[in-house]
């Protein structure tokens, strides 16, 4: 038998029909941007009275504007004053979740923004069957190699606002075990969750629209004493033009094999910090694909290959790479590995079946001067794991 998706159900007092976790959330967040709107409304008329008041004079209107106000404030301070306190903690629940696709938008520290698309699959006893939810978390880059598309990683969701999912970096023995045990099918497309439409901006439109209805409405009530005295209008001012700008987003289809590369002009290097993730974003794009099969970055060309034939364990994600050390790779063999006179390096990176779960990629650094050729290699998180200096002369 399928199952509805209805979150959790929360009784109501009387014993009636209840609502789900979720439903309710929504509920009272549409009762408290009501009231916000109303409060809103309010206000709007009891300035406009207090301003018509001065203008015009009649302090029976200026009175009530100031008295509405002052009434709004202490209502406003009781309010604050009987609240019980902080709000309690949201509830959460912990879940495994299968990781769609994932990107690095962009990061200069060790903590790298990731957007990863997810199909959170929650517990049988959550009574909600698994959906698709978009979130941006930052990961540190020692810990980004052991997230890619298929794998499972735990995460923590809110039952009442399932769109609000966390990674969890370091999950508990016991969940650890059931991740990597786990297979958690694709949900479809449909079941994605979003935080809903009508949220906190749309509110600010809604309630900046009732105070100006409610000052509106107080000047329309006099408008007959306000501008009584305008016997001469003004031509109306022109309403400025508003421009608007679209970008459109193209894709192309990617062979079975391709190779893109990109020089880099100008006297700065790729060495520069930020140019290399810079770089590789731009050919990702240009390819449609950020797995490759080999990544080979030089002074002032990158190129990656790739081959969509390729199981994954033979290809790497090249947004996931710690671009902001291999400056510091490339320093290390050009002073230490016996080529006082470097002429020209190269980074190549592949993916080494041998690493942990089989899909770490391998950095090698090379080296080239009038001593000869020299190699230093290093994991996915930068880590000098072999040196090859150059060979001395017999």
């Amino acid at each position: 038998m399928g199952t509805t998706g209805r979150g959790p159900v929360a009784q109501d007092p009387a014993g009636g029909n209840g609502l789900t976790e979720q439903e309710s959330s929504a509920f009272r967040r549409t009762l408290a941007g009501l009231r916000l709107t109303f409060t809103s409304g309010v206000t709007g008329a009891a300035a406009s009275a207090v301003v018509v008041g001065v203008i015009l004079g009649r302090a029976t209107v200026f009175l009530t504007g100031g008295g509405v106000l002052l009434l709004l404030v202490l209502i406003g301070f009781v309010a604050g004053r009987r609240s019980p306190g902080p709000d309690a903690p949201p509830v959460t629940r912990t879940a495994l979740a299968r990781i769609e696709d994932l990107r690095a938008t962009n990061g200069e520290s060790a903590d790298v923004p990731v957007e990863f698309r997810l199909t959170v699959a929650p517990e049988p006893a959550g009574g909600r069957p698994a959906y698709r939810v978009v979130i941006d978390q930052h990961i540190n880059l020692v810990d980004i190699p052991a997230y890619r598309p298929g794998g499972t990683a735990v995460v923590e969701y809110r039952p009442d606002e399932p769109w609000e999912v966390r990674i969890v970096t370091r999950p508990t023995p016991e969940w650890s075990r059931r991740a990597e045990a786990a297979e958690i099918d694709s949900a479809p497309a449909s079941t994605l969750v979003e935080n809903p439409g009508l949220g906190e901006g749309s509110w600010c439109v809604l309630v900046l629209f009732a105070f100006l209805a409610g000052a509106a409405l107080v000047v329309l009530l006099f408008r007959g004493e306000l501008f009584a005295s305008d016997d001469a209008a003004g031509p109306a001012s022109e309403r400025p033009a508003v421009t608007s700008s679209a970008s459109a987003s193209v894709s192309a289809s990617v062979s079975r094999t391709f190779t893109t590369s990109t020089t880099v002009s100008g006297p700065s290097s790729l060495l520069v910090p930020g140019r290399m993730r810079e770089t590789v974003t731009e050919l990702a794009e240009r390819a449609g694909t950020s797995d490759v099969t080999a990544l080979t970055i030089r002074e002032r060309r990158m190129e990656i290959r790739g081959d969509s034939a390729r199981p994954p364990a033979e290809t790497l994600h090249v947004q996931m790479l710690p671009y902001e050390l291999f400056p510091a790779l490339v320093r290390e063999a050009r002073t230490t590995l016996g080529v006082r006179t470097p002429q020209s390096w190269r980074i190549d990176v592949a993916p080494d079946p041998g690493a942990w779960q089989g899909v770490g990629p391998r950095v090698r650094v090379t080296v080239t001067g009038d001593e000869g050729t020299a190699h230093l290699d290093a994991d996915a998180t930068a880590r000098i794991v072999e040196r090859r200096p150059v060979a001395k002369a017999g």
